[in-house]
């Protein structure tokens, strides 16, 4: 299951729960109930700040569900609170990892070196979420999903569950952008009820240390090619006595939050925005400067000439750009090295250099053909001349262009290497 973490020290309560001080710096220490599972196959993670209303409620709420899934489990309480949040949901019978208060994000990065299931069942200790019903996660699991998302919209949202501007807004929203960006179906990325196996988890490297991890995780499944589905889950309003985080921090969290999802969406997605456009530029551009190399064209009574062809080569400059820092932003992105081989592949070393050096030498004969011509008039612009003019704007496009490739796949290569070596690809050729 999970790795073994060393302890540097234990102790033992009066209680019988176990005190146990991490070989992982940084203030974490584990308290073990009596009763500790054995060999869990399912580990339920929660952070937990301050909620000493719903802590009792929530973990028998999980051990009714882990009840009902027949499945060996554990819960594993992250416990960054100034009340009795970590002492009540020891007493009954969780695992409370107690850890300084760093964000959402970073309580899951503190866990992961201690959870001990295959299977890892994220969300919410406020009784938001039904973990009553976790056995559709055990389902999809064992039928060979690495990524269970809840979904609150397939399910249920209790009246008063949700404000209206999350409901009708924000989460429609920004499902819609991330859907956009990665191509993917998604119906509630926002919802905190989520799993997928520890394997999974570790490989994802999270770094978000605050609400952002929600996209983050969610972004990562999508580049790892992690088997996914959804499953519906109840979302309920919060207990009697309770006050959501969101309204502890102020009237501007909700948009902070949002904000912040939205950059990791920007951040991690940066391809999106110049690859097919980069591509359709480059397209664009190379007809444009191509089509006008032979001299100016008339069309219905319109003449296309250099001044075309300078909008025609600017384009196809910025879109090769565009392309080349979108295979750059996939080769980072990528987690499993189907795309570093494909940029390695198409870009190959020796190949491409000896393309770049034809087509600059190509470039320049243009260019000289044209200065030749220049100096054998005299140096004035006559009709003689204009074709070789035109087709100089073509030779520097092409020196240009030669360039950019040049450096670029450079660039290219120079950043496949820094990657792992199991995704290094055809970095040789």
């Amino acid at each position: 299951m999970g790795e073994a973490v060393e302890p540097d020290r234990q102790a033992t309560s009066t209680d019988g729960s176990k005190r146990v001080e991490l070989a992982l710096g940084d203030e974490l220490v584990l308290l073990v109930p009596p009763d500790d599972a054995a060999n869990p196959e399912i580990s339920i993670v929660v952070p937990a700040l301050d909620e000493e209303v719903t802590i009792g409620e929530f973990v028998d709420w999980c051990q009714q569900g882990i009840g009902k899934a027949a499945v060996a489990a554990e819960i594993l309480i992250i416990d960054s609170s100034s009340d009795r949040t970590g002492e009540i949901a020891l007493a009954k019978g969780a695992r409370v990892l107690k850890t300084p208060k760093r964000g959402l994000g970073r309580a899951y990065i503190d866990a992961i070196a201690i959870i001990r299931g295959k299977y890892v069942i994220l969300g919410d200790a406020d009784c938001t979420y039904d973990f009553r019903e976790i056995a559709p996660f055990v389902e999809r699991f064992r039928e060979g999903y690495e990524f269970v998302m809840g979904s609150r919209f397939a399910g249920s949202i209790e009246a008063g569950a949700m404000p209206a501007l999350h409901l009708h807004f924000g989460t429609p929203l920004t499902n819609f952008i991330l859907n956009l960006i990665y191509g993917t179906r998604f119906s509630d990325i926002h919802c905190g009820m989520r799993g997928l196996t520890l394997a999974a988890l570790k490989r994802m490297n999270l770094r978000s240390q605050s609400w952002e991890y929600a996209s983050e995780m969610v972004i990562k499944s999508v580049r790892m090619n992690l088997p996914t589905v959804e499953v519906p889950v109840r979302f309920h309003k919060d207990k009697p006595g309770r006050l959501s985080h969101h309204k502890r921090i102020g009237w501007y969290s909700p948009w902070l939050a949002g904000w912040i999802n939205l950059r990791a969406m920007l951040v991690h997605g940066a391809d999106f925005f110049v690859m097919k456009p980069g591509l359709l530029l480059l397209a664009l551009g190379l007809a444009v400067t191509l089509s006008l190399a032979a001299g100016p064209l008339t069309i219905g009574g319109v003449t296309f000439s250099l001044n075309t062809m300078l909008l025609g080569s600017t384009m196809a400059v910025v879109g090769l750009q565009c392309v080349f820092l979108g295979c750059m932003a996939q080769t980072l992105y990528d987690a499993t090295g189907a795309a570093r081989r494909r940029w390695l592949d198409l870009f190959a070393f020796t190949p491409t250099m000896a393309v770049c050096g034809l087509l600059f030498l190509t470039g320049l004969g243009f260019a000289f053909n044209f200065l030749a011509a220049f100096v054998q008039v005299g140096f004035t612009v006559t009709a003689e001349i204009l074709a070789a003019n035109h087709m100089a704007v073509a030779g520097l496009l092409a020196i240009i262009l030669s360039f950019l490739t040049f450096v670029s796949t450079l660039l290219l290569h120079a950043v496949a290497a820094y990657m792992p070596d199991e995704y290094s690809g055809n970095g040789g050729k």
